[in-house]
């Protein structure tokens, strides 16, 4: 018998499903380690985290087939929007400066309190 014939014949470990169903939910508790699970079952940690990236496969491939499915049957449905409110207007920006006796008012226009506030900063200097 050659190698070839020794590494066809090895025989593959089947465990139930019921074993894997209960070791992946173990595994899926909070605070669960994988290597601690498989160790109590006697079972191999690389083997446990196999099962757990098949699980995590076929529910990837079930949302994927499930968004095609409804992405393939969709119908555009147009939905009215309410018209946004007016934006609420706001009270412009009232800056009053008093530098030795001179004093100055200054108005500023709310949706430009950015310039306002650079160019506040600059005579400010």
């Amino acid at each position: 018998m050659d190698t070839m014939e020794l590494a066809t014949s090895k025989k593959v470990r089947q465990h139930p499903a019921e074993l894997r169903q209960q070791v992946l939910a173990e595994c899926n508790q909070p605070g669960a380690s994988v290597a601690g699970v498989a160790l109590a079952h006697g079972l191999n940690a690389n083997m446990v985290h196999g099962w757990r990236k098949q699980q995590r496969n076929a529910r990837s491939d079930r949302v994927q087939g499930t968004v095609a499915g409804a992405v393939e049957g969709a119908n555009f449905i147009a939905l009215p929007l309410a018209s946004s409110p007016a934006a609420a207007t706001l009270p412009d920006i009232r800056i009053e400066l008093r530098r030795g006796a001179t004093t100055m008012a200054i108005t500023w226009p709310s949706h430009a309190a950015r310039e306002c506030a650079t160019w506040l900063q600059e005579w400010l200097r």
